[in-house]
């Protein structure tokens, strides 16, 4: 079954007679409908009524409108409002702009805008490499998307994109103290994404790209690169490629198996799975067969795609022309980067033993992990109610820090492996189990290892 997540966590207002126990009849209902009861406060009680506030976290939406149909069936029961804790958290957006001077005064003003300010100007004007040192520029970054590959949901637009980018940008802040944007764009044509970023360049000491649909991703990236004088990141390739790695690295020593002689299953053969094959690659992964929503990637079928042509050239699957299902025997490794519900039991059942899963799709995986488990050794996924939470958070913060400070302009694979490496190390030997394979988000040394790993790599 399902777990409970915050994610859908409400909040419902209840009341009832004193006499009725409704206390204990509200806890009895939630129970029954299979919810996770995180707090109860009564915030009223007269002679004859009792007023209750109770939170619980549900399956999914569908569930947490069953939890209170099922209290509101009791006659004792009376439901008032139910609050969708995670809307309310979003009520008015997540991030603001704060000032980080004094402007209190006349001579605050004065030297923080006119006429002060024109000083400033005037000395980045006569000097451009001024920009970084005197603005913003030297510790922001620009959060891209145009809406047509967020999260789970697809081409959803620009719009409903925000949401996803304004955490992001709070993510950057609260882990690295990074200041980051939301950049929604109302276009899906690589050239004018191309061209927007690099007209708004200026303002900003890096790109983090996300959510952009692959392969225009791919052009997206390599024509930026190009074009501007500081880093560009594809966090849904580069983000995720280097905590697979960092994580596969730590579970592949607990199982006690070796990359190199490993057989890995790859389900979703896209932006990210594609970045997740080629820095496996790099780090001696030999046995890599790859599927995507058409089947067995095993040949080019006519496309100019330089990354499709790099995993059929990288990581053919030799004379096997079978599914997913029979690739999966034997095999040591899944990584899901695709679709929930790929796999069935039996496909965990006939890997080869201690088995590894990484079932990544988000919201839902490509297989339960709670019957992943039955069978391999060890299972990830990419949600924060599972143990193994392979986020792409233990890894953006701690290298634009490191890209930001040390005033790198290109990013090359020798860093994204440094930063897997440096992640995997936050990890000790006294720590590893099969429940704890990559650290926590929280974990404040992983920011600062992969900065300084970030730093420490050959400048290009």
């Amino acid at each position: 079954m399902a777990s409970t997540s915050p994610g859908y966590g409400i909040t419902i207002r209840v009341d009832g007679p004193a006499s009725a126990q409704p206390v204990s009849e509200i806890t009895q209902a939630i129970s029954a409908a299979g919810a996770s009861i995180t707090a109860l406060d009564v915030v009223e009680s007269v002679l004859d009524r009792v007023v209750i506030d109770v939170t619980c976290d549900a399956i999914d939406a569908e569930h947490a409108e069953a939890i209170t149909a099922a209290i509101s069936k009791n006659p004792n029961l009376n439901v008032r409002k139910v609050s969708d804790r995670t809307f309310l958290l979003h009520l008015g957006g997540k991030i603001e702009v704060s000032s980080k001077v004094p402007l209190k005064t006349r001579d605050d003003l004065s030297r923080a805008y006119t006429p002060g300010v024109a000083r400033i100007s005037q000395a980045i004007a006569a000097d451009p490499s001024d920009l970084r040192r005197l603005t913003i520029k030297r510790n922001t970054v620009a959060v891209v998307t145009d809406g047509s590959a967020v999260l789970g949901l697809g081409n959803i637009g620009p719009g409903a994109a925000l949401p996803v980018m304004e955490g992001k940008a709070a993510l950057f802040k609260r882990f690295a103290d990074v200041d980051a944007w939301p950049v929604c764009l109302d276009t899906q044509d690589i050239d004018e994404i191309v061209r927007t970023v690099q007209i708004i360049a200026p303002v900003y000491g890096g790109i983090n790209l996300e959510d952009i649909s692959a392969p225009r991703c791919f052009e997206i990236e390599a024509r930026l690169r190009d074009l501007l004088d500081i880093p560009v990141f594809h966090d849904d390739q580069h983000g995720t490629a280097i905590v697979v790695l960092a994580a596969l690295t730590n579970a592949l020593k607990l199982v006690k198996k070796d990359l190199k002689s490993t057989k890995i299953v790859l389900s979703g053969v896209g932006a990210a799975g594609t970045a997740v094959a080629r820095l496996l690659v790099a780090k001696g992964a030999t046995n890599i067969i790859g599927f995507d929503k058409d089947g067995l990637v095993f040949e080019n079928k006519g496309t100019a795609d330089p990354m499709r042509t790099w995993f059929v050239e990288h990581c053919s699957p030799g004379s096997f022309r079978g599914d997913i299902h029979e690739a999966m025997k034997d095999a040591d490794v899944f990584i899901g980067v695709s679709a929930p519900n790929v796999l069935k039991e039996n496909d965990i059942k006939s890997m080869a033993k201690n088995s590894i899963v990484f079932a990544l799709a988000n919201p839902d995986p490509e297989i339960d992990p709670v019957v992943a488990r039955k069978y391999a050794a060890v299972v990830a996924t990419g949600r924060s109610d599972q143990p193994n939470q392979i986020n792409n958070v233990l890894v953006f913060p701690g290298f634009f820090r490191g890209l930001l400070d040390a005033n790198i302009s290109k990013i090359t694979d020798e860093m994204l492996v440094l930063a897997a490496e440096a992640i995997s190390s936050c990890v000790g030997e006294e720590q590893l189990n099969a429940n704890f394979i990559v650290p926590s988000v929280f974990d404040l040394n992983v920011v600062a290892k992969v900065a300084a790993a970030v730093k420490k790599s050959p400048k290009q």
